[in-house]
């Protein structure tokens, strides 16, 4: 069974970072899509940051040249470096992977920018 468990989340002030981890496990197959999105309280959740197999990226406007995203195939684990944090940040960020035509969903890890 695959399954992804997010941690890394806190509370930091504005300006600071976070790291965020993505852990899978439940299959020796590398996911074709690994990516992190978020939802405010009151908000739709969107897509933040997104890495294919091949390194390619795409980031939601507002984190591009904040946040990285990375991902270490051989542990099968994403990560999300997430700086200059702002509290238009704030969300429980949630991470997402694809492989062979599945989709899975962590739990989510709350992350509070405090101003």
């Amino acid at each position: 069974q695959v399954q992804l468990v997010e941690s890394g989340g806190g509370l930091v002030q504005a300006g600071g970072s976070l790291r965020l981890s993505c852990a899978t496990s439940g299959t020796d197959f590398n996911f074709q899509v690994m990516a992190w999105d978020r939802q405010a309280p009151g908000k739709q959740r969107v897509l933040v940051a997104q890495i294919n197999s091949g390194g390619s990226t795409n980031y939601l406007e507002s984190v591009k040249g904040r946040f990285n995203i990375s991902r270490d195939n051989a542990k099968n684990t994403v990560y999300l470096y997430m700086n200059s944090l702002k509290p238009e940040d704030t969300a429980v960020y949630y991470c997402y992977a694809a492989i062979m035509g599945k989709n899975y969903w962590g739990r989510g890890t709350q992350v509070t920018v405090s101003s």
